[in-house]
């Protein structure tokens, strides 16, 4: 215990923390894209994929408490990643760094704040219907329609997704190089497949809000 905590006092330590928990997480919002995938196939198709999901509650929750902690322990290895970068190199050569970094890694500061909000309104809109009127908690499809025929709503998720697609793409990256897999024959092939996938996740919740707003869902 006493040479992990060590360990993740260091830069790398706290860098394999957030590859890991970012992994996790990246994980869930691929499958959590698919599974939103369905409402194209009906309103019977998602509800009775959501009815599976809650008939499996001990899973739910078991799945539920790993993403908390994946999230939190994200959010707090990223927080003191970042201070502690800050602290070890001199204001020029930080904001040099800064500026020669990607577009992604330069969008981070905005894009993590961006989704900490979405995800609570999220949560509160189609989990709990408390920010949504008329929430049927047994009609997963009439939710996500009603939900998304509001406009503010359907162009707040397709930002949030925006900015999601910016926070994958350069988490993914940096997650190959923090557990070290990246060098000169395989770097590409990593910045390709950071790009695609993210770009395929990130359209993929696009979808539905755009299809629902353009009226292509009855």
């Amino acid at each position: 215990m006493t040479k992990a905590l060590t360990f993740y006092r260091t830069s790398l330590g706290k860098k394999v923390v957030m590859a890991i928990t970012g992994l996790i997480l990246f994980g869930y919002v691929a499958i959590h894209m698919l599974g939103n995938l369905q409402m194209f196939m009906g309103p019977e198709q998602i509800n009775a994929y959501a009815a599976t999901l809650k008939g499996n509650l001990a899973f739910l929750w078991v799945a539920r408490l790993i993403l908390l902690t994946a999230g939190v322990w994200h959010i707090v290895a990223a927080v003191q990643l970042t201070r502690q970068s800050q602290r070890a190199r001199p204001e020029g050569y930080y904001y040099k760094d800064v500026i020669q970094a990607d577009y992604g890694a330069r969008t981070m500061r905005w894009t993590g704040p961006i989704l900490a909000v979405f995800i609570i309104y999220h949560l509160l809109h189609f989990t709990t219907g408390t920010v949504h009127p008329g929430f049927d908690a047994h009609d997963v499809y009439n939710n996500v329609v009603t939900g998304f025929r509001v406009v503010p709503v359907a162009l707040f998720y397709i930002v949030s997704m925006v900015a999601l697609g910016f926070h994958l793409w350069h988490g993914a990256w940096s997650m190959f190089q923090s557990v070290g897999l990246n060098n000169p024959r395989t770097d590409r092939f990593f910045r390709r497949f950071a790009a695609i996938a993210t770009l395929v996740i990130a359209v993929g919740f696009i979808t539905i809000p755009l299809a629902i707003v353009t009226r292509l869902f009855p």
